[in-house]
């Protein structure tokens, strides 16, 4: 990615001052680290790194807290956490090193409310499971809840290099529900910022959303007819709601691009990405009752996107 030329400050500025970057150690949150360095040094960012050291279930009971020779995860953090700091593109820029026991989400809900976090960067192996902050279902579980948007770096994103700064294409995929509403300005700021080309994607189902138990009685012809008709008036509001989301007035330096798909989610949001080499893609994360659950669920839309993007995704919760 490319560093931007100077430019006046986006007139949608939605800054990051404090950046928190969330690690197990695992190589993918050494890729999040590398990816969040720029990011921080852009905007000139203070910056957390946190660890949640999980609970020892084997561990006795007691009502004071280990010494330390004896929490061994602890001293293993401890460790990991000082060949973090110490390596010279971190060490500049003086971050808050945070180690506490608890669950992942528990620690970095802590940290979010008592720092006044407003990103969160994370890593994704894009697997199943709950027992490390880089698998897949826990990064489900923090975007869904987190209360500050959330920069994932999946398996498939290759590195940035070292302190360059620049998003080229940002594609912001819509469904124009309430948590999309508040992702948009993110993804409008940035463009700004980067001189970037603005990407507005709204998919449409390619089957239409009718009575089917009407249209089973339907003649063959009259029910395609009826399917064709629903899909082009679709399409056309779409186009409609994507012109209008954009302000009469931006710093925008090359025309944004609007495009209404037809195709099941995930596959458009990613072939879109891909047909456009985007930098960056940009979505709303909608609540759901139960996000370890939703995480699990084989066609959860942004689980998948986070999973297989070749590029960072931003989401912000509604």
């Amino acid at each position: 990615m490319s560093t931007p030329a100077q430019i006046a400050p986006p007139k949608h500025s939605v800054g990051f001052k404090h950046v928190l970057i969330a690690t197990d150690f695992s190589a993918a949150s050494e890729r999040a680290l590398a990816c969040a360095l720029p990011i921080v040094q852009r905007y000139h960012s203070a910056v957390s790194i946190v660890h949640a050291i999980s609970p020892e279930t084997r561990e006795p009971v007691t009502f004071d807290p280990l010494p330390a020779v004896l929490d061994r995860p602890r001293l293993r953090a401890e460790r990991e956490m000082g060949r973090l700091a110490d390596e010279a593109a971190i060490k500049n820029l003086s971050p808050h090193i945070v180690l506490e026991h608890g669950t992942v989400w528990d620690v970095l809900s802590s940290v979010i409310e008592r720092e006044d976090i407003d990103l969160l960067v994370l890593g994704t192996h894009g697997r199943g499971g709950l027992k490390k902050l880089a698998l897949g279902s826990v990064a489900e579980e923090v975007l869904r809840l987190a209360t500050c948007p959330v920069l994932t770096i999946g398996p498939n994103v290759p590195l940035a290099d070292s302190g360059s700064f620049g998003f080229r294409s940002i594609l912001f995929a819509t469904d124009f529900g309430p948590a999309s509403t508040k992702a948009f300005p993110y993804a409008l700021a940035l463009a700004e910022d980067c001189q970037a080309k603005l990407i507005l994607l709204h998919m449409v189902p390619p089957i239409p959303v009718v009575d089917t138990a009407a249209l089973a009685y339907c003649p063959g012809p009259y029910a395609a007819q009826e399917a064709e008709d629903w899909q082009s008036s679709s399409r056309k509001e779409s186009a409609r709601r994507l012109r209008k989301l954009l302000p009469s007035e931006t710093q925008l330096t090359s025309q944004p691009e609007y495009v209404v798909g037809a195709d099941f989610l995930p596959e458009g949001i990613l072939g879109t990405a891909d047909a456009h080499r985007v930098d960056l893609i940009v979505m709303g994360a909608n609540q759901v009752s139960f996000p370890r659950v939703a995480a699990h669920m084989p066609w959860a839309l942004t689980h998948d996107v986070l999973c297989k993007a070749k590029c960072p995704v931003l989401t912000v919760r509604s």
